[in-house]
């Protein structure tokens, strides 16, 4: 049948949970890998999030996955278990365990965020540089996500689960500074895999406390925040500098909580950049009428 993204592989883990993984490039020795994680909106899955950006990191020598995470784009769906982060961490490290992946770089948006940060503290030495999208874990939400605009929908969307167009695409406006920009692509990728998400998705999400040891990060950290973000407050970012031994935010006026996907030319730029000084540049193999460059 057909699906709302494009499938490339799936992975079963040991509890026989089924992870979708969409996959760009091939592995290098002693080469971390980009492991891109979305967030936690309704429909959201890993290629909807960055499909952008798959093979421009590809192309530029970077092995880059996004796993759909539990719960989300063709990842299995339970009703019997509890979305926490932590659930989430655990199945990526079994993930990256059975794709022979040592290293990676966490990539997260919003939720993924939150996973990214708590991959760091559960593997640090798997981890030697972090990249940020208006994550979660840098402060309690308890002090802020009801606030929000977008926290205050997003709440009460779970809670009740329209089932129209039209009230999934104004959440979905909530997550950009331009609305325009959910056009009928953006639906068609999100909308029937939010239909078919359990409300325990949304209604069992809890993160661990990483805001409390921040400082304990030791590897650089390149953070993204648009400062029209109507889910999380980009003074947060304040947050990250100040505690961050090694962060650097980048923000624009031009994106609200989807830089990757508003900006993804800045956004793609930036990562490599960042990617090439922190690690070094990538050897990249190329073939020439049977002779191995690099």
């Amino acid at each position: 049948m057909p699906t709302p993204i494009p499938e490339d592989r799936y992975c079963i883990l040991e509890s026989g949970l089924t992870l979708h993984v969409t996959e760009a490039g091939k592995k290098s020795r002693g080469q971390p890998t980009v492991l891109c994680l979305h967030g936690g909106g309704p429909g959201a899955s890993g290629y909807s999030n960055f499909k952008n950006s798959l093979s421009f990191f590809s192309e530029h020598g970077y092995h880059t996955i996004a796993p759909d995470l539990a719960g989300f784009g063709l990842s299995d769906k339970p009703t019997d278990i509890s979305y926490t982060s932590q659930f989430h961490v655990d199945c990526l490290l079994e993930l990256c365990d059975q794709l022979e992946i040592d290293s990676f770089i966490p990539v997260g948006n919003s939720l993924g965020g939150s996973v990214a940060l708590e991959l760091y503290f559960a593997a640090p030495k798997r981890v030697p540089s972090l990249i940020l999208m208006a994550p979660g874990g840098l402060a309690d939400p308890a002090t802020f996500w009801g606030t929000t605009e977008g926290g205050s929908a997003l709440a009460k969307y779970s809670r009740e689960r329209p089932g129209g167009i039209s009230e999934f695409q104004d959440i979905l406006a909530l997550l950009v500074h331009d609305p325009d920009f959910i056009d009928d692509t953006v639906i068609a990728e999100r909308y029937p895999i939010a239909k078919a998400q359990p409300a325990c998705v949304f209604t069992s999400v809890s993160i661990q406390p990483t805001w409390e040891k921040l400082g304990e990060i030791t590897c650089p950290v390149l953070c993204f925040w648009g400062s029209n973000d109507r889910f999380l407050p980009v003074s947060q970012s304040l947050i990250l500098l100040q505690e961050v031994p090694q962060a650097k935010v980048v923000i624009s006026n031009q994106a609200g909580h989807w830089y990757m996907l508003e900006l993804p030319n800045d956004f793609n730029r930036e990562v490599v950049q960042f990617l090439t000084s922190s690690l070094g540049a990538p050897i990249i193999e190329t073939k020439n009428e049977g002779i191995s460059q690099k």
